[in-house]
């Protein structure tokens, strides 16, 4: 039996560069399909679960689809127009949810590379999914290196996805055309895993002690942080990989090891079990290695009511407070006009469309219609039409009763209508709601009252409505694709936020983004200030947000920003201006400073293998920076 341990104490090894290397890899692999009595001409298999039987399979793995549905969406906007698709799996390789451009969608039809469908090896051969839960590890897949030879016009690139404890729960693909290759996709994919795991993690020990560990202070809170979580009595439930590796503990061998067993509570910071930590502060392990350390006390876990999870924001924005109509006026025209027709009904309880492209700041302006209405005192509850599978929609927005279905949980759920009682609704993206639910929202709508699934009473119900999409609902009607009754319901005011490209607000949105409550507003080298003038900003506010942030993390406390802070792509999307920037490193080195190399080879005595194993990166990425060092 293959020893697994090594694979599940550390992250995923390199994928190995082109070479003898790796053809004698794919060789075995290859050979392992043909030992499952796999031919390379056969054509796919098409055999795909559907209906009741998928929607049963997403209830068995919930907390994995809905904490990973909105990285997947966040992972699809970083490869947009990359002609690909990102798909989530099960522990056997069978596709739960898939994301996609449109253009790619008919292609991957035609090989099944779609929900339902299983892609592990003894039903594909060599594949990223089937390889990389086979092997256990995250596994690119190229081309002609695909077993069946219907498959080798994709490059897949698939990391797996390990539960709170360790234990194999699924993966997360991103595959497209093999033309496409880019190596990057690999960096994006493991980060997102990561990034999945952590919300795993959180979700499970959400009541549980949990102490957040690494050896430089600036890392916790990032991917690269060990999180462990203990009981009342100090005994270690679970620890992510990294605390595992820096606490010395087996993966998924947790039993016997206590709080007293692994630090010593009477060095630096001394802790208790319901003691909690202002802030960062050094803590000795029992090895004698000081680590950073940050403590979130035990909260007690809800005694009453049905619990909802809670899927936070795969990328959350700086906290600031909840927003107002004045907030939103930055000096745009065509914004002012939309505040002002918004101003005119409040208080009326009148259905809200707000149309916009993807990133325009939709449900910001939903939230502040909330907050000038007579509601604002009840809750406001947002669901995102376009962001979970369609068997999940309807149980999350009208609840179920106990045993509605596998996998449901106990007492059931309220679903998203009834928890807005009271306060506002904000449906994003509806028109991606499947026909059949647009039936049982408007039903919702006309009777006010919900019928949960496997229910036998309806519940009454007092929503406020706001509605947002980025498609054309009228011809969606034309095309019999989205109902005329309920779309007459939820326009009853229409407003439309521009593009960012159209707005002239720039200036003040940059300040805004950059200033409170980061703290002092950055200064902009010209060149930059230029570039993002003439950027047409596909992603909106969305996208300016997240290069601003970047950017501003990577120029350091009051840096200046210059343009090799910026990603390379925006260069290429920013019109007209040619600025030259150092070609950027691996995804994993997106967020590493220079400095930061530097130091860990320092502490390491120059070992370059000792630094990489430090930042939790490849060889690769430390001798780039070493060049792009000495370059500077």
């Amino acid at each position: 039996m293959r020893d697994d341990s090594a694979l599940r104490s550390a992250p995923s090894a390199p994928e190995l560069p082109p070479g003898p290397a790796r053809a004698d890899v794919v060789s075995l692999w290859h050979e392992r399909a043909r030992r499952l009595g796999l031919t390379e001409r056969q054509q796919p298999d098409f055999g795909a679960l559907a209906g009741r039987a998928l929607q049963e399979l997403t209830g068995e793995y919930q907390a994995l689809v809905a904490h990973a549905v909105p990285v997947m969406e966040l992972l699809h906007q970083q490869i947009l127009n990359t002609h690909s698709m990102v798909l989530l799996t099960d522990r056997r390789g069978l596709i739960m949810h898939a994301l996609g451009d449109a253009d790619f969608l008919e292609r991957a039809e035609r090989v099944a590379l779609a929900p339902g469908v299983l892609w592990s090896e003894d039903s594909k051969g060599t594949n990223a999914i089937g390889t990389a839960l086979a092997e256990e590890r995250a596994t690119l897949v190229h081309g002609s290196e695909h077993f069946l030879t219907v498959n080798r016009f994709l490059t897949c690139s698939c990391c797996p996805i390990r539960g709170p404890r360790g234990e194999l729960v699924g993966a997360l693909d991103v595959s497209g055309p093999h033309q496409g290759y880019h190596p990057h996709t690999m960096g994006l994919v493991r980060l997102s895993a990561q990034l999945i795991e952590q919300q795993l993690f959180r979700g499970a020990f959400g009541h549980a002690l949990r102490i957040h560990l690494h050896p430089r202070a600036e890392r916790l809170g990032t991917l690269l942080e060990g999180v462990a979580a203990f009981d009342d009595d100090g005994r270690l439930l679970a620890a992510n990989p990294n605390a595992c590796e820096l606490l010395g503990v087996r993966p998924g061998a947790h039993a016997g090891y206590m709080l007293s067993s692994l630090f010593d509570l009477d060095g630096p910071a001394p802790l208790h079990a319901r003691g909690a930590l202002e802030g960062p502060r050094p803590l000795r392990l029992r090895s004698g290695e000081v680590v950073w350390a940050r403590l979130e006390p035990a909260v007690a876990a809800p005694q009453r009511g049905p619990t909802v999870p809670r899927v936070p924001p795969a990328a959350p924005p700086p906290r600031v407070r909840s927003p107002h109509f004045a907030d939103l006026d930055s000096g745009d025209a065509a914004v002012a006009a939309v505040l002002e027709k918004l101003r005119a009904v409040r208080g009326h309880d009148i259905p809200v469309l707000i149309l916009g492209e993807t990133g325009t700041g939709k449900e910001w302006l939903a939230r502040a219609v909330h907050n000038e209405s007579t509601r604002r005192d009840g809750p406001f509850v947002a669901v995102d039409c376009a962001c979970l599978p369609e068997s999940l929609i309807e149980a999350e927005l009208f609840g179920y009763e106990e045993g509605a279905f596998t996998g449901a949980r106990r007492r059931g759920s309220p679903g998203k209508i009834l928890l807005a009682d009271g306060g506002t609704l904000f449906l994003d993206e509806i028109g991606e709601m499947p026909l059949a639910l647009q039936t049982r929202l408007l039903r919702v709508l006309q009777e006010r009252a919900v019928l949960p699934l496997g229910a036998s009473r309806e519940r009454p119900v007092d929503i406020a409505l706001v509605c947002a999409t980025h498609r054309n609902l009228p011809d969606m009607m034309r095309r019999e694709l989205f109902r005329a009754d309920l779309y007459y319901r939820v326009n009853g005011l229409t407003v439309r936020l521009p593009a960012l490209r159209e707005r002239g607000d720039l200036p003040t949105l940059i300040e805004r983004i950059l200033g409170a409550p980061c703290g002092p507003v950055p200064a902009l080298s010209p060149q930059v200030l230029r570039a993002l003038s003439r950027c047409p900003w596909p992603g909106n506010i969305r996208q300016l947000a997240s290069v601003l942030r970047t950017a501003r993390a990577l120029a350091g406390d009051g840096g200046l920003i210059r343009p090799e802070h910026l990603p390379e792509e925006f260069f290429a999307s920013a019109a007209g201006e040619e600025v030259r920037v150092e070609p950027p490193g691996a995804a994993d080195l997106h967020a590493l400073r220079a400095d930061a190399v530097c130091a860990a080879l320092q502490r390491n005595g120059g070992n370059v293998s000792a630094a990489a194993r430090e930042l939790r990166v490849s060889r690769n990425t430390i001798y780039r920076a070493m060049r792009a060092a000495r370059s500077a």
